[in-house]
């Protein structure tokens, strides 16, 4: 398995670089989660995303990646096509249909 170093921005964790596994693609994962334990209950959780490092001047290619903090400590919800609310233009309206004639 290929690593690469990787900076942390932000938290606890500011400053930092660490090993860390790319995917199959190349790319770092997504979100990094660090689990610190506490004594009483359960664990908090650190969690990291994952954001561009910077970009070339000249081409304006991405140079690599970089962990910022999320301090909510929460992911957003994947947007599924399925979950989306519908259209206006899809909803039925009352208001444009002819009134009824008996």
């Amino acid at each position: 398995m290929r690593s690469q170093p990787t900076p942390f921005e932000g938290g606890p964790m500011d400053g930092r670089v660490l090993p860390i596994l790319l995917g199959p693609t190349g790319h770092p994962p997504k979100w990094y989660e660090i689990p610190v334990p506490t004594p009483d209950g359960p664990p908090t959780v650190l969690l990291y995303e994952r954001v561009p490092s910077g970009y070339s001047k000249r081409l304006g290619l991405q140079k690599g990646w970089k962990y910022a903090f999320r301090p909510s400590g929460t992911k957003p919800r994947p947007r599924w096509p399925w979950t989306k609310p519908p259209r206006p233009q899809d909803r039925p309206s009352t208001q444009d249909s002819p009134p009824a004639q008996d």
